[in-house]
């Protein structure tokens, strides 16, 4: 299942209703989140540091009701850190929403 913009946004005016400004916050925070982790992925060198953020990438996705991003979560957790196709995905997940 994708996890496109439009389902954040039915996400967030769940959470939000019609406070533009609280979902705008909601929004930057996802991103935010989501940027973090996969720059911790990124520099993980060991497996517990890359299974930590991923975790946390995990935990994030969760919470917004993200079900691709937690199925890339669970992808990561999988693979070795540094995996560079698991970091091209969560990459491309991030630009998809960010341009949403």
């Amino acid at each position: 299942m994708a996890f496109v913009s439009g389902d954040l946004d039915a996400t967030l005016v769940a959470a939000a209703g019609d406070n533009l400004t609280l979902r705008s916050e909601l929004r930057a925070a996802f991103i935010e989140s989501i940027e973090r982790q996969i720059d911790l992925l990124h520099r993980s060198r060991c497996d517990g540091n890359w299974q930590v953020a991923a975790m946390r990438l995990k935990g994030v996705a969760a919470s917004f009701h993200a079900d691709r991003l937690i199925e890339l979560a669970n992808d990561a957790l999988d693979a070795a850190p540094g995996d560079p196709v698991c970091l091209r995905r969560l990459k491309q997940f991030l630009a998809e929403i960010d341009a949403g």
